[in-house]
């Protein structure tokens, strides 16, 4: 049992914490060091060993501060270089999220304490993993959610991927938590047998990876152009930058035409509302027609309403056999927005905020929760915008048995040269794997891709380039037992272990008092 005069010191654990957090970000990308997610929650399982709700309280909310401060920090980018706030307040902005997402962390701490006292079997490899599904359930869901750093994600090139396919990233999290408890027990009591059960579990589950849910329909295969503009943030919104930037983006695809069946611009890339380019898409949809090439564009839709205009962050289609006619019904509304970047939350108080500092306050609207797919090129495909990708669920209820394609579009020049982008790519490659289609990948300014239904990038453009990708995809039939079920099956599962942990705890300590 660990019980050293130095470990038993509450500062020296808060040590510990901070820097098994850090480590919790080499997991992700552009890191990729799979084995140091259960390193990370190892720590967080240890430094908890024989402390009191307070103390480990406090415990769990250094790790989370140290996991999110070194994972997120990406985000003062974004808010530094186009809020106009004074540096002081985007500072504080930062530091008050990444407070909150430690807070998650810290539930899961108490929680552990309060329904496991107890340092045993029953709290490290069976409740832990209940509570840390049930944490980050919360996390992914409340104020809209922020499911980002999930660890399961880490797995996308580790033993474990194996897994998503079945029963989703959710369960490669639950999974690790059980191998970390196995490992802090096996260090805790000086047992062998837990250690062996680690190896066991990662040998056993690998093989997982060679089954394949889907079947590849080479004869189907079409040739897709993805154009990467590179447009600068600081300039993307400029009215006199319009033109310039259609200019880009129509160039690259005019060479596309009649090569291509399908061509792909990101998020916005027509940076600006849908009625006031009626003109420029009505001739590019007759000209895509007579190439027989389709082309699908972010853009935004100003829609004229009874109590205004509703704006959303939207994706069309050009070049269909139906001609274009605003308002098209081959589209695809964003659902969910994100607060601050699209919607704003208390919105009266940020309109204060807005005219003591003379910033921007524009909110969009949002789209359905469940959207028709779009139809190209006698393909269909299942669309998200740029966050909504690293939404699971939202994914899977608006996935079809029919589906040929994932896409989605996306805009990351937000963040600069940061490892946002990368984090962010990483849990698109998790969609494909867990539903078992080709994503097509298309960014403003990187990383652009196309990734395979095994959740490997087939190619992919360099970062802050402009540059086109061209390359033939195949499609996919066939569904996964995690696009079918969802993840039902890891919720009563979860359940079930977590009743049971409890009440054989409770046994045993009423057995010991007898």
């Amino acid at each position: 049992m660990i019980n050293t005069s130095l470990f038993t010191q509450q500062w020296f654990r808060i040590l510990l914490a901070l820097v098994t957090g850090a480590c919790g970000t080499i997991a992700f990308s552009p890191y990729n060091f799979w084995p140091s997610a259960i390193i990370s929650l190892g720590g967080l399982l240890l430094v908890t060993l024989n402390r009191n709700v307070l103390q480990a309280s406090c415990l769990g909310f250094f790790w989370g501060f140290s996991l999110f401060g070194t994972g997120i920090n990406w985000i003062y980018v974004s808010i530094a270089q186009f809020s106009g706030l004074p540096d002081i307040f985007n500072v504080i902005l930062v530091i008050i999220l990444i407070t909150y997402l430690a807070l998650y962390p810290m539930l899961f701490s108490i929680l552990l304490i309060v329904l496991w006292p107890r340092v045993n079997f029953c709290r490290l490899v069976l409740g832990a993993p209940v509570l840390l599904l049930v944490t980050e359930f919360l996390r992914s869901r409340i104020l809209t959610g922020f499911p980002w750093l999930e660890f399961g994600y880490s797995q996308i090139d580790g033993p474990l991927k194996g897994i998503a396919p079945l029963l989703g990233v959710q369960a490669i999290t639950f999974i690790l938590m059980v191998i970390s408890g196995l490992s802090v027990y096996a260090i805790e009591k000086r047992r062998l047998l837990p250690a062996v059960a680690v190896l066991t579990i990662l040998v056993l589950l690998y093989p997982l990876y060679s089954l394949h849910w889907y079947e590849p329909q080479p004869e189907r295969a079409i040739d897709v152009t993805l154009v990467q503009g590179n447009i600068a943030q600081s300039i993307k919104w400029e009215a006199k930058q319009v033109i310039s930037t259609l200019d880009i983006y129509l160039q690259h695809t005019l060479k596309a035409i009649g090569k291509s069946k399908i061509v792909i611009w990101p998020e916005s890339a027509i940076p600006e509302n849908e009625m006031l380019q009626n003109d420029f898409l009505t001739k590019l949809d007759k000209q895509l027609k007579k190439g027989n090439t389709r082309l699908v564009t972010g853009i935004i839709d100003a829609r004229p309403t009874i109590n205004g205009y509703h704006y959303y962050n939207s994706i069309i289609v050009l070049g269909e056999s139906i001609p274009y006619r605003y308002p098209s019904k081959n589209r695809y509304n964003k659902h969910h927005l994100v607060p601050f970047g699209e919607i704003i939350p208390c919105s009266s108080l940020f309109r204060l905020l807005s005219s003591l500092f003379n910033f921007p306050i524009f909110s969009l609207s949002q789209g359905d929760y469940l959207q028709p797919q779009l139809r190209v090129a006698n393909m269909n495909l299942t669309a998200t915008i740029c966050y909504e990708i690293i939404l699971g669920s939202q994914v899977r209820d608006n996935f079809h048995s029919n589906t040929d394609f994932l896409l989605t579009i996306l805009n990351d020049a937000w963040f600069g040269h940061s490892i946002g982008p990368w984090q962010h790519f990483q849990m698109a490659r998790m969609r494909s794997l867990e539903l078992g289609r080709p994503l097509l990948h298309s960014s403003n300014n990187g990383i652009t891709a196309v990734i395979d239904a095994t959740g490997m990038p087939q190619a992919q453009l360099p970062q802050f380039k402009c540059d086109v990708l061209n390359i033939r995809v195949i499609p996919t039939k066939g569904m996964t037992p995690y696009a079918r079920v969802g993840s039902w099956p890891l919720w009563i599962f979860t359940i079930l272990v977590g009743v049971s942990a409890l009440v054989f705890d409770h046994f045993k300590q009423i057995k010991f008092l007898i």
